[in-house]
């Protein structure tokens, strides 16, 4: 019979300590210890001492703690190659997933700290109760020129009075001038906007006569815009001033705290509210309680009881209005 083998990492793991009972496998007869010892079975050598032995628990690694170490050390992919690597050459730096993540887990620590609540739990909370982390800059000021969106000459409504209008972008923000005019277009061709009333249709123009401008422009430029005609913005809202709709980009790309709903139902609230005066329309206020509120109502200062809404007819072509205001 060969005799058992030994090996440097049999030496390192020292005796067996075995439980009462538990019978040696056919393993540890040949090598002289199991290869592999189970946490839930084995047990260290009971401490001596005052107090006497404390029992053994197993210690069970927290599924969270490799996700916290990937968010706080970085994103695999937008490291090295390491697990939970750093970007070369940056250290200390976070990539945009890592950092989009920093706020909601700190909150979801907090939240676990103090809540009977697992820290998968809290930060599924916390991400679901967190603001989406904007992709957009929104500079404080801009140069105050402008880029204007090219147009096809397509016209959309059928009604009688064509309004022609450009759509502008200021220069150095990261919006499109072809995108925001496109979602602009379908705002103003929903059947639920301006064109249900049978007599406005509209249609994008680039150059030439026009009747209104659309202006998406920083905070401070509306405020320079809007204020030369006496109107206090405070960089936070939009203005209509002659014949420009004057957009803040603070608006256009985080909404409203009053407006319950997608963004893009904000952005068609703005369009909806300003065109609405420059076709005639006044400020209007909430009908009663529970009710759609106006899209000339000036839902960002509050819904006075109604339902936050973007248009101002509904799907049966019905104009969801209230009593006018000053």
């Amino acid at each position: 019979m060969r005799a058992p083998p030994t090996s440097r990492e049999d030496a390192r793991r020292g005796p067996i300590h075995r439980p009462p009972g538990q019978p040696e496998n056919r393993a540890e007869r040949w090598r002289g210890q199991i290869p592999f010892p189970q946490p839930q079975t084995w047990t260290r050598t009971p401490r001596t001492g005052p107090g006497g032995p404390r029992p053994h628990r197993p210690r069970s690694r927290p599924a969270h703690r490799g996700c916290r170490r990937r968010v706080l050390a970085g994103h695999p992919a937008a490291g090295d190659g390491r697990p939970g690597g750093r970007r070369r050459g940056r250290p200390g730096r976070l990539d945009p997933y890592a950092r989009s993540l920093s706020l909601p887990l700190g909150v979801a620590v907090a939240v676990a700290e103090v809540v009977p609540v697992s820290l998968g739990v809290a930060l599924h909370l916390a991400l679901r109760l967190a603001p989406p982390p904007s992709t957009i800059a929104i500079p404080a000021t801009g140069p105050g020129t402008f880029v204007t969106a090219q147009a096809d000459g397509t016209t959309v409504g059928t009604g009688s009075r064509v309004r022609r209008y450009k759509v502008l972008v200021e220069e150095g923000i990261d919006v499109r001038p072809s995108a925001a005019a496109a979602e602009i277009a379908d705002v103003l061709a929903d059947d639920r906007g301006w064109t249900r009333d049978g007599t406005n249709s509209f249609r994008l123009v680039s150059s030439g006569s026009y009747d209104f401008v659309v202006k998406i422009a920083t905070p401070g430029t509306v405020d320079q815009i809007c204020g030369a005609a006496g109107l206090l913005t405070r960089g936070e809202v939009n203005c209509s001033v002659g014949t420009d709709v004057v957009v803040n980009l603070k608006r256009w790309v985080l909404g409203s705290p009053e407006f319950d709903g997608p963004i893009h139902e904000y952005r068609a609230l703005i369009v909806n509210h300003e065109v609405g005066h420059r076709i005639g329309h006044g400020h209007e206020t909430c009908p009663g309680a529970g009710r759609p509120a106006p899209a000339m109502m000036q839902q960002i200062k509050g819904l006075k009881g109604c339902v936050a809404n973007a248009w101002p007819y509904d799907e049966d072509g019905a104009y969801l209005g209230g009593p006018s205001v000053p």
